[in-house]
């Protein structure tokens, strides 16, 4: 018999949301925001990449929080926030400001570490006992 732990739902509810709430922030008030944290090196728009990734955190935050799949959503998720690594980098290094959240160094550094509890939360909050 399976036996999930009683803050695994709440977890992934609060995953879901945030990925569906920082998709939105991708396409409108924060686009501007994001494409800072968009490396030179990407091929294409800035602000294309900025709408393909708010997109994909929308999909995929709707999808957690469906609840459905969760584990092939979680995985999901986890991809998100490595394949956004190599910006939060580009960010830090280049001291480019997104303001009011990221305006120094400091707070740069600390969502880079960020970054691996995010994946953990991720595959954790999603996972099937």
């Amino acid at each position: 018999m399976s036996h999930q732990h009683p803050l695994r739902t709440p977890s992934r509810v609060v995953l879901g949301g945030f990925l569906a709430a920082m998709g939105v922030l991708h396409l409108t008030s924060g686009r501007k925001g994001f494409q800072i944290a968009v490396p030179d090196w990407m091929p294409g728009d800035k602000d294309t990449t900025v709408v393909i990734s708010g997109l994909a955190e929308l999909a995929v935050g709707l999808g957690v929080l469906s609840g459905r799949h969760q584990k092939a959503f979680g995985r999901l998720a986890a991809l998100l926030f490595t394949a956004v690594f190599p910006g939060n980098i580009h960010q830090y290094e280049n001291h480019l400001d997104a303001a009011p959240l990221l305006d120094t160094d400091e707070k740069r550094r600390n969502r880079l570490l960020l970054q691996p509890p995010l994946v953990w939360w991720a595959l954790e909050s999603t996972r099937q006992d």
